[in-house]
């Protein structure tokens, strides 16, 4: 099939970008940036487009001609950017794509949205039906973009919406290549209890994922949570992590409230000049918040079964990087 992938050059974008090619489609990745290693998008066999997907011009030249669009692509972690930013890129583009799927006839849609959208899980495990109460402006924009895409379900386009929790392995540069590099130093902060539920998603069972959510007869018109197997608690991660790098970790305590304390000014000095502040409260989402997440819909409904423990998806994204000298 003829495949586009939105955020193509992303994490999660190029990763799908890879699969898709491997399966032998005919890929096409559009983002509005390059990212790492982004020339091997085109070494693997596939079209790299650098646009936005909050032109509609551009949008609508990607779509047309193509069976599947996977909609990765957002404004994500970007703490100076304006809410009105990420309503444009997380809403609007979402729209421009879904307009000109519904008018190319496109056979599936699968919007990647976020577990976020159920903010802090009060009673865990949640499953879709939990409270959606996003605790910030990405969240909500990625929910916002949820009911436009069950619109057009309504119209007559097939469409599926995948809420991923937090995603990692090889390729990845965000919380878990964190989590290594102060590892190394030996030692890790904990900010509170440490005891706070954190529900991770391999990248090659969220790839599986979006080819299940490929097939236009599962989960039109359904949102489903995506995850590994099992959650835990931060300082087991953490815990867990070392011991892949053939280490312990001892762990420093912090009282919590300095940190949100600090978060605040530095965002409140950062944002009115246009910083990116170097701590945010977006951060501390993963001391404070209860992650644990029932996948038992994605099992039933899409056949999606979780296939890498913890244990083997920490190891191979520490060899990663290690073999790319990052670490």
């Amino acid at each position: 099939m003829r495949v586009l992938v939105t955020g193509g050059a992303g994490f999660t974008g190029k990763a799908l970008v890879k699969r898709m090619v491997q399966a032998g489609h005919e890929v096409t990745a559009l983002d509005c940036q390059r990212g790492y290693k982004t020339e091997q998008i085109e070494a693997w066999g596939a079209r790299f487009v650098q646009g936005s997907i909050t032109d509609p011009a551009v949008v609508d030249r990607c779509v047309e001609g193509q069976d599947v669009v996977h909609h990765v692509a957002a404004a994500f972690r970007e703490v100076k950017a304006s809410t009105r930013h990420y309503h444009e890129v997380n809403v609007d583009g979402t729209r421009h794509l879904l307009d000109a799927a519904l008018r190319h006839g496109v056979a599936k849609f699968v919007y990647c949205s976020t577990c976020g959208v159920h903010g802090g899980v009060a009673v865990p495990p949640a499953d879709e039906k939990a409270p959606i109460k996003p605790e910030d402006y990405y969240q909500q924009s990625k929910y916002d973009a949820e009911p436009i895409v069950l619109d057009y379900v309504g119209r007559g386009l097939k469409a599926t919406i995948l809420r991923p929790a937090a995603i990692y392995g090889p390729g990845d540069l965000g919380r878990f290549f964190l989590i290594f590099r102060q590892l190394r130093r030996g030692w890790f902060p904990i900010f509170g209890s440490g005891r706070v539920f954190y529900h991770s998603l391999y990248i090659d069972s969220f790839l599986d994922a979006f080819e299940l959510a490929m097939d236009p007869e599962r989960g039109n018109g359904e949102a489903f949570l995506i995850a590994d197997d099992c959650y835990q608690s931060i300082e087991d991660l953490v815990t867990r992590a070392a011991a892949v790098m053939g280490t312990t970790v001892a762990f420093r305590r912090f009282p919590l409230w300095p940190l949100v304390l600090a978060s605040y000014l530095t965002e409140a000095v950062c944002r009115p000049l246009g910083l990116e502040p170097p701590l945010h409260r977006r951060r501390l989402e993963w001391y404070t918040l209860n992650r644990a997440f029932d996948i038992g819909k994605a099992r039933r409904e899409l056949g999606y079964v979780p296939r890498t423990s913890l244990e083997d998806g920490l190891r191979s994204t520490w060899a990663w990087y290690q073999a790319e000298g990052l670490l």
